[in-house]
């Protein structure tokens, strides 16, 4: 069977190859409503596929975007990588996903493949790149937005949401419960870094316990971010005759692995313990009690990361400068406070 070309598409419409040309890849120049459904219909007909590798060897750009996440498996990440891939399918494009697994190396390595590829633009989740990444990055004419974190070492376009409004607004919810105060587990213990979002979390914790006048000395404990060792703590920290009755958890699989140790202990969640956690994992919802946490709008701001991956500007509000674009949090109250079910408040 002949293949179907471009010649062939311009003859049926009636048109020239250029505006069919202009009509598959939606410019450079205009082309009349009536004409684009010509051809439209052209290619419908003829069953017309464009070749996109002799496209992008013209143009030096793909339909391609690079997404390059922690770790997938997690929730988060995965919901996230959804998110940005829908938006990516609005606009006519596919992702490519990497896994960084927080290591430097690996990094380097998908941002080599997907640049290679001549992605037509890289959203990077890192807490910023090494020396070799940022080397990588300068090497190439391609444009790189960071989605949910944003290192100080980056002057890139960032799309964030409110870490520590979100963290202060979950943090007064249970304080307004009544408890003498609000314990708090955040990452694992190092440095804490700028634009890192655990980081904000803490930091809105500490501020909603100053704002009440609370101490935050001795109520901050440390866990990696699975939910196995925020279990593996929270048996330990339950266990103590001085146990908190408040817990505010950094991240949503953090908060589930409190559940599950709290369960085996036979603590009564929300009456003996009260746990928020942060994220709003679609398992939040799910679990026994359901999980008060905190959410981000990931649609909206897969679909900002997405428009300035392919060369968009800011266009619309929570612009913090000219670089950073940050989107509101939203309270989600559940069970596990002690609350029935609320739409919930948003911060900012």
């Amino acid at each position: 069977m002949k293949k179907v070309t471009r010649d062939d598409v311009a003859k049926l419409a009636g048109t020239s190859t250029a505006v069919v040309s202009y009509v598959i890849n939606d410019g450079p120049r205009p082309v009349a409503a009536e004409t684009r459904e010509r051809v439209l219909s052209a290619i419908d007909r003829l069953g017309y596929r464009p070749d996109r590798v002799a496209q992008a060897m013209a143009s030096r750009r793909t339909d391609l975007l690079g997404l390059i996440v922690p770790d997938a498996r997690q929730p988060f990440f995965g919901e996230l990588a959804h998110a940005v891939e829908q938006a990516a399918a609005d606009r006519g494009k596919m992702v490519l996903v990497g896994n960084s697994d927080y290591h430097d190396a690996r990094e380097v390595h998908y941002l080599r493949a997907f640049l290679g590829m001549r992605a037509a633009g890289l959203i990077l989740v890192s807490l910023g790149p090494s020396e070799s990444a940022a080397a990588e990055l300068a090497a190439w004419d391609a444009r790189v937005v960071l989605m949910h974190e944003h290192p100080e070492t980056m002057d890139e376009f960032a799309v964030v949401t409110d870490d520590l409004g979100g963290a202060r607004l979950a943090t007064k919810h249970l304080l307004d419960h009544g408890h003498a105060y609000v314990a708090c587990l955040g990452g694992a213990e190092y440095t804490p870094v700028i634009g890192d979002p655990v980081t904000d979390h803490v930091a809105g914790w500490r501020q909603a316990m100053t704002e009440a006048g609370l101490s935050t000395e001795g109520r901050l404990f440390h866990a990696l971010y699975s939910r196995y060792d925020a279990y593996l703590l929270a048996l330990d920290l339950l266990s103590r005759p001085d146990r908190p009755t408040a817990l505010f958890c950094s991240t949503d699989d953090q908060a589930i692995g409190v559940l599950r140790a709290a369960r085996e202990l036979r603590i009564d969640v929300p009456r003996e313990l009260a746990v928020a956690g942060f994220d709003d994992i679609k398992e939040a919802a799910l679990t026994d009690p359901p999980l008060t946490t905190v959410a981000s709008d990931r649609e909206a701001m897969a679909h900002a990361a997405v428009d300035l991956a392919l060369g968009g500007g800011p266009q619309e509000a929570g612009w913090q400068g000219d670089r950073l674009q940050c989107f509101p949090s939203r309270l989600v109250v559940r069970g596990s406070c002690g609350c029935a079910h609320t739409p919930g408040a948003w911060s900012g």
